[in-house]
């Protein structure tokens, strides 16, 4: 399986428009969103080898992107 980013367009297509939206007016997404990215970006370079990271790390990171990505779900829906 390739290892690919999990860009938050990418996870919730049907709410590409939220997402935009909530980032230029609510300041509290746009900066769960960039805590968002910025975590995906160094999982995405840790599997591919470009950063080593040990594996313990790597799971915590990785349960922080989901906390903020259940985060961000629910200001979607509301």
């Amino acid at each position: 399986m390739p290892i690919t980013h999990h860009p938050l367009i990418d996870e919730f297509p049907e709410y590409k428009d939220a997402i935009h939206n909530l980032k230029m007016k609510n300041a509290h997404f746009s900066r769960l969103a960039h805590e968002y990215e910025g975590i995906d970006k160094s999982i995405f370079r840790a599997e591919q080898g470009i950063e080593i990271v040990n594996d313990e790390y790597l799971e915590n990171i990785k349960k922080e992107r989901l906390h903020l990505k259940d985060l961000i779900y629910s200001m979607l829906r509301t």
